[in-house]
Protein backbone atom coordinates (compact mmCIF):
# COMPACT_ATOMS: atom_id res chain seq x y z
CA UNK A 1 0.00 0.00 0.00
CA UNK A 2 1.43 3.35 -0.99
CA UNK A 3 1.55 6.09 2.00
CA UNK A 4 2.40 9.39 0.86
CA UNK A 5 2.07 12.75 2.63
CA UNK A 6 1.52 16.06 1.32
CA UNK A 7 4.11 18.81 2.13
CA UNK A 8 3.72 20.23 5.34
CA UNK A 9 0.88 17.96 6.65
CA UNK A 10 0.33 18.10 10.30
CA UNK A 11 -2.55 15.20 12.45
CA UNK A 12 -2.77 14.91 15.96
CA UNK A 13 -5.02 12.22 17.21
CA UNK A 14 -6.05 12.59 21.07
CA UNK A 15 -7.94 9.56 23.00
CA UNK A 16 -9.68 11.03 26.03
CA UNK A 17 -11.68 7.79 27.61
CA UNK A 18 -14.25 6.67 24.65
CA UNK A 19 -13.81 9.52 22.59
CA UNK A 20 -11.34 10.20 19.72
CA UNK A 21 -10.56 13.57 18.00
CA UNK A 22 -8.22 13.67 14.60
CA UNK A 23 -7.07 16.93 14.21
CA UNK A 24 -5.45 18.38 10.98
CA UNK A 25 -4.15 20.90 8.81
CA UNK A 26 -5.90 20.98 4.87
CA UNK A 27 -2.71 19.11 4.09
CA UNK A 28 -3.02 16.16 6.63
CA UNK A 29 -6.80 16.05 5.96
CA UNK A 30 -5.93 15.45 2.10
CA UNK A 31 -3.28 12.94 2.84
CA UNK A 32 -5.60 11.20 5.15
CA UNK A 33 -8.14 11.03 2.57
CA UNK A 34 -5.71 9.36 -0.37
CA UNK A 35 -4.47 6.80 2.51
CA UNK A 36 -7.82 5.75 3.08
CA UNK A 37 -8.70 5.46 -0.35
CA UNK A 38 -6.04 3.37 -1.02
CA UNK A 39 -6.88 1.01 2.21
CA UNK A 40 -10.32 1.18 0.96
CA UNK A 41 -8.82 -0.72 -2.46
CA UNK A 42 -7.13 -3.21 -0.58
CA UNK A 43 -7.41 -6.40 1.05
CA UNK A 44 -9.43 -7.46 4.15
CA UNK A 45 -6.56 -7.18 7.16
CA UNK A 46 -4.79 -4.63 5.03
CA UNK A 47 -4.14 -1.47 8.43
CA UNK A 48 -2.16 2.24 8.62
CA UNK A 49 -0.45 2.12 11.84
CA UNK A 50 -0.33 6.05 12.85
CA UNK A 51 1.85 7.07 16.00
CA UNK A 52 4.10 10.04 16.77
CA UNK A 53 7.57 8.34 16.22
CA UNK A 54 6.35 7.79 11.98
CA UNK A 55 3.33 10.28 11.27
CA UNK A 56 1.64 11.84 14.29
CA UNK A 57 2.24 14.97 15.97
CA UNK A 58 4.71 14.45 19.10
CA UNK A 59 2.34 13.24 22.58
CA UNK A 60 -0.53 11.77 19.75
CA UNK A 61 -2.23 8.50 20.75
CA UNK A 62 -1.40 5.34 18.59
CA UNK A 63 -4.36 5.11 15.84
CA UNK A 64 -4.36 2.25 13.58
CA UNK A 65 -7.55 1.78 10.81
CA UNK A 66 -7.94 -1.41 9.51
CA UNK A 67 -9.75 -2.82 6.16
CA UNK A 68 -12.31 -5.64 7.38
CA UNK A 69 -14.59 -8.03 4.90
Amino acid sequence: MKIEWADGYRISVNADNKEVTISANREGLLSLARQLQELADGTPGDHIHYDEYNSLEDGSAELIIERVE
